[in-house]
Formats: C-alpha cells, sequence, structure tokens
C-alpha cells in the first residue's frame, strides 16, 4: 500500500502546488465544454449543409486566427500577466458559447452565424492558448515539476476529449446542439473561479518600450536556430496539419461509412480520448527527458498507419480501436515535443517560442481543414485519410535524421534540472 501510494503522488506531483490545483480542476470542467461544443458545431455543420467543404471552411475560419495571431500573442504573453489575459480570454469565451447558444435554441441559427462566431473564437484562442501555455510554468512551484504538469494538463484535456464528446453525442440526438453551446457557457465559471482565487507571484517585466516586429523576429530567429526545437516545429506543423483531416472528416465517416450518426461520432472522438488519456498517464509517470524523441518518432509511425487501417475500415468495432490508437499516438508525441519545447527554451522567451508551437499544433490545421475539406469532397473520406497518412510517415522519416542532436539536448538539460 506505501509503494502504491507513493507510485500515486509521484503521478500527480505537479498537484502539490496551489495554483496548479485550481487550473488543474477549473480547466478539468472547462475543457469538458469545450469538447462538446466543438462536437457540436462540426454536427450543426453538417446537418445544415452535408457538405465536405463546408466543413473545410468553418475549420479553416475558426484555425486561421490561431496562425495568423499567435506571434502577436506570444510577445504579450511576454510582456504582460497572463493571468490577466487568460481572465479575459476565458470570459469572451463564455460570451461566444452564449450568443451561438441562443441561436441555435431559437432556430435562428445560419451556417454564416457559425463561421463568423468560429472566427470570433478562433481570435480569442489565439491568446488564450499562447498564454495558457506559458502559464504552466508560473504556477508550479518545483521547476522539475514541469514535465508533470504538462502532462497533467494534457490528462485533463484528453480525459475531457473521453467525456465531451460522448455527453454531446446523448445531448444532441436528444435535444439538439444548442444544450451543448449553453452548458460549455457555464463551464466557463469554473476556470474563471480558479483564476481568481490564484495568488501568483509577482515578476519583472521588461520596461523598454515594446517593438512587436523586433519581438517577433528575435523569438522567429531563437527558434530557428536552435536545432531541436525547429526539427520539433516543423514534424508537429505536418503532423497537425494531417491531424485536421482526422477531426474534420469524422462527422462523413461515422454517417456515411459506418452508417451512424451523432452518437457514433461521440464514440469515435470519446474512443480517441480514451488512447489519449492513456498517453498522458503514461507521460505522467516519466521521470526524465530520456527516451522522449524517440518516443515522437515511434507514435508519428503509429500515426500514419493508423491513418491507413482507419481508411481501411467500416465496422464500428474496429474503428473504435483504431481511434485509440491513433488518440494515443498524437497525445504522445504533441505533449512529448511540448515538454521537450518547455524544458530546453529560454525563460525570456517562452511565450514567443510556445506561440510558434500553437501555431504549429492548431493554426496549422486551419490549412489542413481548407485543404482536405476539398480534397475529400473530390476523391472521398477513405482516401483523403490515406493521403494523410502518408504525408505523416514522411514527415517522421525526416524528423528522425535530427535525433541525435535533439537527444544530446534533451539529456544535458535534464542534468541541468537534477
Amino acid at each position: 500500500m506505501p509503494i502504491e501510494t507513493k507510485g500515486l503522488k509521484f503521478l500527480v506531483r505537479a498537484l502539490g502546488s496551489r495554483n496548479f490545483r485550481l487550473f488543474f480542476f477549473g480547466q478539468a470542467v472547462s475543457l469538458i465544454g469545450t469538447w462538446m461544443q466543438l462536437i457540436a458545431m462540426r454536427w450543426l455543420v453538417y446537418r445544415l449543409t452535408k457538405s465536405e467543404l463546408m466543413l473545410g471552411v468553418v475549420g479553416f475560419v475558426s484555425d486561421i486566427p490561431l496562425f495568423l495571431l499567435v506571434p502577436f500573442a506570444g510577445v504579450l504573453a511576454d510582456r504582460l500577466k497572463r493571468l490577466r489575459i487568460m481572465v479575459i480570454t476565458q470570459t469572451l469565451s463564455a460570451l461566444q458559447a452564449a450568443v451561438l447558444a441562443v441561436l441555435v435554441i431559437t432556430d435562428q441559427v445560419a451556417v454564416w452565424h457559425v463561421v463568423v462566431l468560429g472566427g470570433l473564437l478562433g481570435i480569442i484562442s489565439a491568446f488564450d492558448i499562447t498564454a495558457r501555455q506559458a502559464f504552466i510554468v508560473d504556477i508550479i512551484e518545483k521547476r522539475e515539476d514541469l514535465p508533470n504538469a504538462i502532462a497533467l494538463n494534457s490528462f485533463i484535456f484528453n480525459g475531457a476529449l473521453l467525456i465531451g464528446p460522448a455527453v454531446a453525442g446523448v445531448l444532441i440526438a436528444a435535444v439538439g446542439e444548442g444544450a451543448c453551446f449553453a452548458l460549455n457557457s457555464v463551464s466557463y465559471m469554473a476556470v474563471l473561479g480558479a483564476l481568481f482565487l490564484m495568488n501568483i507571484p509577482q515578476k519583472k517585466f521588461s520596461s523598454s518600450t515594446l517593438n512587436i516586429k523586433a519581438a517577433i523576429m528575435e523569438g522567429a530567429v531563437y527558434t530557428i536556430r536552435s536545432v531541436p526545437i525547429r526539427s520539433i516545429l516543423i514534424l508537429v506543423a505536418v503532423v497537425s496539419f494531417v491531424a485536421a483531416s482526422y477531426t474534420l472528416l469524422m462527422p462523413v465517416f461515422a454517417e456515411d461509412i459506418l452508417q451512424g450518426g451523432p452518437l457514433v461520432y461521440g464514440y469515435l472522438m470519446s474512443a480517441t480520448g480514451v488512447g489519449a488519456l492513456a498517453g498522458a498517464i503514461f507521460l505522467a509517470s516519466r521521470r526524465s527527458l530520456k527516451g522522449l524523441a524517440e518516443m515522437i518518432v515511434i507514435a508519428g509511425i503509429l500515426y500514419g498507419v493508423g491513418f491507413f487501417a482507419l481508411s481501411l475500415s467500416n465496422s464500428l468495432a474496429i474503428a473504435l480501436l483504431i481511434a485509440l490508437v491513433l488518440g494515443f499516438s498524437l497525445m504522445m508525441q504533441m505533449a512529448s515535443s511540448n515538454t521537450i519545447v518547455q524544458t530546453i527554451v529560454d525563460d525570456q522567451k517562452r511565450g514567443r517560442v510556445l506561440s510558434l508551437f500553437v501555431m504549429a499544433r492548431r493554426g496549422i490545421e486551419s490549412l489542413g481543414s481548407l485543404l482536405f475539406g476539398a480534397i475529400a469532397a473530390a476523391i472521398g473520406t477513405p482516401a483523403t485519410l490515406m493521403a494523410g497518412g502518408t504525408i505523416c510517415l514522411l514527415a517522421v522519416a525526416v524528423f528522425a535524421t535530427k535525433l541525435p542532436t535533439i537527444r544530446q539536448t534533451s539529456v544535458r538539460f535534464d542534468e541541468e534540472r537534477k
């Protein structure tokens, strides 16, 4: 019993920091609502249009602000109080969800409403996600707990993916999409309450005149000159580009290939969450950066092969199993990449480098959504998934050539932390 307790404490050691503990439980509630809204938005668009292309357009409009605005968001995250940025962005996100709920519940919603409100949320998210990524280092008391905090942050994100889509599927089938949007609006109160209860130590910010262009260039040059960071961000961008086709086309896959409805769609996304959750638990149990670079390669291979397998599947049971593998491998790759970058990055440039990580992880999905939506409309969902798997495997092969440099850098920072 003592051994198990010790093991459990090690697994969640970052929760020993009060601020991170508040953040963890606040986000746990809010992210369930976020996933419910995401599923409901995609289903709503497909219900109104029956168009893969429109799914791609809405995905593009929702994510393109993340591609265009995160460099500015990164500068602000390095110069302003990240807590204050998050309070503003979380409040605006709650209002966006409330407006969408009213439009759907009153049966006034049109596709253009979803496009405009999705774009608005994308603008808000560009500043929110960047500040949130950089905020983690501010709310842990022990710097050596940073990898565990990142893994636990991935745990709640993917735990919400397990619950949110399943609940959304039931609600959509029973009462429609409006309930998902309304509950998401309310869920933001949890994270806002957590933020107001935090006591963040004062940090010194630069008093020099803010030159956004120079600050962005400084962060970009720093990233390009670092072989490990540059290599990781390129792979993250390519895999995220491919991943856009998976999340984008799942409503089509559920209805047209598996002959299901919103419940099947919810099951597929929840299965993805189960796999991702398992990956997050595995990463939380790790003690060092050793082996993380190799894990990125293995996970990338699994993800590419999973796309091929899914493209050939027409059975719900097999599709759910593949979704588990896809969720596990994507989580392992992205969280491992995030952990290495956050560990080796210079603190003074953290916000700007992480803004580029957000651009590579989420912003690039806007381009993937637009392209893969058009491709799927032309050649079908299975062939589109197969093309995505091919791109992913090629990118992993190139990344593997940089492993020695990434491994050497990770080991050096591991030793410095000790």
